[in-house]
């Protein structure tokens, strides 16, 4: 495929759109593809980010890509430039929606990147239009420049369509949200034992916030994890 732009989303992550040029590519929200140069080997997964009615309407995928020192994806992410050819995998995984999912309230948790596959969902659940109540969003970075999407996100709830809490877990003396890893303190007006949960981030907040989440009420079953 085709790269068709790669931008700055924050200080440390870039939004990569590639192409589909008329090709057919299924997937779900929720669901991870690999990428990679087509002549090195290596491939890294990651979250798709876009929904599938944008792919659908606007003809590219789009992946919150972090930036990093390894030797995966990331380490040469801001390096490429429109135009080269890029591997993308068949999308797979089984995080994402479960056909029944409007049924219920949804609650998507995040932090850093783990947000790519959440805008995905939430982005395919408001254009379905069917909810009884917007989809809640509790997303966590270590400094205000670290939200990726905000400008997007902010829109959604002030248009009524998200409820959403930024919450910072580093130092900034102006930021006038919420503080702290995502916890029980962010989540206990939100999740009841109807609730539908997903959590997508670092995995200590894969790891801890199931355990809050059925202290809060909320049944194991319903709560859908992912570890990047």
């Amino acid at each position: 495929m085709r790269l068709l732009s790669n931008e700055a989303a924050t200080p440390t992550t870039r939004i990569v759109r590639v192409a589909l040029d008329g090709a057919p590519f299924p997937y779900r929200a929720g669901q991870a593809a690999l990428l990679g140069l087509h002549e090195n080997e290596e491939r890294t997964p990651y979250s798709i980010a876009s929904a599938p009615y944008e792919s659908a309407t606007e003809g590219h995928l789009e992946f919150l890509v972090k930036v990093d020192g390894t030797s995966r994806f990331g380490a040469i992410v801001s390096d490429l430039q429109p135009g080269i050819r890029i591997f993308v995998s068949p999308a797979g995984g089984r995080f994402g929606l479960p056909p029944d999912a409007i049924k219920s309230p949804l609650l998507f948790i995040g932090g850093g990147t783990g947000v790519a596959p959440l805008r995905s969902m939430i982005l395919d659940v408001i254009h379905e239009g069917r909810l009884e109540r917007p989809p809640a969003l509790v997303y966590s970075a270590r400094s205000p420049e670290e939200f990726a999407y905000a400008d997007q996100l902010r829109a959604l709830h002030d248009a009524g369509k998200l409820t959403l809490i930024l919450t910072l877990t580093g130092d900034a003396r102006d930021w006038r949200h919420a503080r702290g890893r995502a916890g029980a303190e962010h989540l206990a007006d939100l999740a009841t034992p109807r609730t539908l949960c997903f959590i997508c981030g670092p995995p200590s907040m894969v790891t801890d916030l199931p355990q809050a989440l059925m202290a809060l009420g909320v049944p194991r079953q319903q709560i859908k994890t992912e570890d990047w």
